[in-house]
């Protein structure tokens, strides 16, 4: 939130330069390309895996991933950057455009002259040449080099294609049409901003229009007047007249950024709080349903595509969580006392303990067979319950042998995307079906509770240390320390500590912003307390984190205070939320003996020191040093 002067969309993370010239990047961080920079800066730029801006002094920073130069900025001045997929290109002050990275590839093969604008592609850059005509270079294998004539005021480079705007106000698009991204719309535009397989341009009116790929709702551009918009891989952000940010479509990597407070279940990227209020990250509002139901619950659960919550009633409501279409949605009338939702459909077990379920029928998964069972898990196109006796029973989509339960007795089974776990009475954990990622390659051991995800398995000990196996591509089995009461395997892994907070890992999920999918977090907190805590990391860094009561870190996405800080200076991180609501902001500053000392600022009031607030200059790398307690609030 808050207001903003520039925003630019990148692969999968998002950067915007606030009024006050302070930059702040959420989404995909796995190379450090979300890590927004400290200092105040006049433009910016986001490419691939890396991010580009222009500081007030005209010095060009970048930083992120340089597996191929992309972050070795030449030590001049500019005036414009641009940081694409394949390479980057700065704009001196003489206008002549300069481009690296992207080793060996012609894209980086600036021509000569002086140029007014530059944009760089997938494989391609175009530079709006003073002539005001067009020129573009690289790669071709699309059209995507082949400039139309004529004199243009604005130029932008997509993934295999290139969007421009001419002198008369009238768009024109070229390249690679595979998703109708270049079937420009009629009418006078301002600018045009060409992403991976959409484009979208702002009217003069100051309203939008976005064609081309709208398979993540990246095309549904929210009403109103705009003065800027870039076009990512699936999503969009634009910029509102009054300073604000509006994004849409498939948000960016990195669901880890959970929020913070006591929760009772946890299930996917959503959570149960003590309150009966939901709470979810993972999908942008302008992708859930219009009719999100509002208020407290006593169940719920949530899959990657399908979530589903149990009102006090015992009614049960469902829930598309994105793309997808059902023939069912809504489940059949009836008082439930619990519900499990899958990847296509969802079950729940009747007030007269009969199981039933719903949803798309396509393989069997919701043709219940006869008898009574105590619980059942819903997969991706399979389901699975545990009858009375203890033995297993599975039913619907087969492919992978995932629904062959094994024989004897267990306490709990968990129906993945295409491989199935259950807990066996001595609590050792048995796995069947798809194991091509070691999914099903149990460990041995004692466990307390299983769950099976979309290519991996997470279980927790009975020791309550959660331990995870299978596909580890997003960091998804790299479970964190500590003791935990449950977890949730879904794409990534959450957890649910005994303090009762929740802890998330792996990137290779969805968000773009912490949302309420079903209700909302009621007011502020009258009164919060924690702690400031820091470490030196190996490069001279200095990491910032807030931690609760309960032992809960935060880690704020804006928290590093740079070697070359400069003495006496207060720095700022981003917002510090609890229970969904900011609360402050953690200060620091290097002081002139090489020491940092630490404040917190709360939200609309003035710094509080705590009596222990410094780290020590030589302070051990890689050990977490916290202040004394600070308490706000009545």
């Amino acid at each position: 939130s808050g207001r903003f002067s520039a925003v630019s969309a990148g692969w999968l993370h998002t950067c915007g330069l606030r009024e006050s010239g302070d930059l702040e990047c959420w989404g995909s961080n796995g190379r450090g390309q979300a890590e927004s920079s400290w200092g105040r800066f006049s433009a910016i730029s986001t490419g691939l895996y890396h991010t580009c801006g222009i500081r007030e002094s005209g010095e060009l920073a970048c930083w992120g991933s340089n597996d191929r130069g992309q972050t070795d900025t030449p030590s001049r001045r500019f005036s414009a950057a641009a940081a694409g997929w394949g390479g980057d290109c700065g704009q001196p002050a003489s206008r002549e455009l300069e481009c690296w990275a992207a080793r060996g590839d012609r894209q980086t093969d600036a021509p000569p002259g002086r140029f007014l604008a530059v944009s760089t592609g997938g494989e391609h850059t175009c530079g709006l040449h003073e002539s005001r005509e067009l020129m573009c270079w690289g790669a071709d294998d699309h059209g995507q080099t082949d400039t139309p004539p004529g004199r243009f005021a604005a130029i932008s480079a997509g993934m295999h294609h290139a969007c421009a705007v001419r002198d008369s106000g009238e768009l024109q698009c070229w390249g690679s049409n595979y998703n109708g991204q270049t079937e420009e719309p009629a009418g006078r535009f301002r600018t045009v901003s060409a992403g991976w397989s959409h484009s979208c341009a702002l009217r003069e009116s100051g309203e939008l229009a976005c064609w081309g790929s709208n398979i993540y709702d990246q095309l549904n551009a929210p009403a109103g007047h705009f003065t800027a918009v870039s076009a990512g891989e699936h999503h969009t952000c634009a910029l509102r007249a009054p300073g604000e940010l509006a994004c849409w479509g498939l948000p960016a990597k990195g669901r880890t950024d959970v929020p913070s407070g006591r929760f009772i279940s946890v299930g996917g990227e959503c959570a149960l709080r003590e309150s009966g209020r939901l709470t979810c990250w993972g999908w942008n509002r302008g992708s859930l349903p219009a009719s999100t139901p509002q208020g407290r619950f006593s169940a719920a659960s949530m899959s990657i595509t399908y979530g589903c919550v149990l009102q006090p009633s015992g009614e049960v409501e469902c829930r598309p969580r994105a793309w997808a279409e059902y023939e069912r949605t809504h489940p059949p009338p009836g008082r439930f006392v619990s519900v499990g939702a899958g990847g296509y459909h969802a079950c729940g077990f009747r007030e007269s303990g009969e199981l039933e379920c719903w949803g798309r029928f396509r393989a069997g998964q919701t043709d219940v067979p006869p008898g009574r069972f105590r619980a059942v898990s819903a997969g991706s196109r399979h389901t699975c319950a545990l009858r009375e006796s203890g033995e297993i029973e599975c039913w619907g989509d087969n492919e992978y042998g995932q629904a062959e339960a094994p024989l004897g007795r267990f306490r709990a089974v968990s129906a993945g995307s295409r491989h199935t776990c259950g807990l066996r009475e001595s609590g050792e954990i048995e796995c069947w079906g798809d194991n091509e990622y070691g999914q099903s390659d149990t460990p041995v051991g004692r466990f307390s509770a299983v769950s099976s995800g979309d290519r991996h398995t997470c279980g927790v000990r009975e020791s309550g240390a959660v331990e995870c196996w299978g596909d580890n591509e997003y960091g998804q089995t790299d479970a964190p320390p500590g003791r935990f009461t449950a977890v949730s395997a879904d794409w990534d892994g959450c957890g649910l500590t005994e303090a009762g907070g929740v802890r998330c890992w792996g990137v290779g999920a969805i968000r773009l912003s912490p949302v309420v999918l079903f209700g909302s977090v009621e007011g502020e907190p009258s009164r919060f307390e924690g702690w400031i805590s820091a470490w030196r990391l190996s490069d001279g860094r200095t990491e910032l984190s807030w931690v609760l009561p309960g032992g809960e870190r935060i880690l704020p996405r804006s928290r590093y205070l740079p070697v070359d800080a400069r003495v006496g200076r207060w720095l700022r991180s981003s917002p510090i939320e609890v229970g969904g609501v900011e609360v402050g902001r953690i200060e620091a500053r290097l002081l002139v003996d090489g020491r940092i000392e630490f404040g917190f600022t709360p939200a609309g009031g003035e710094r509080v020191l705590p009596a222990s607030r410094f780290l020590p200059v030589g302070a051990e790398v890689g050990r977490w040093l916290r202040s004394s307690e600070i308490a706000v609030g009545e």
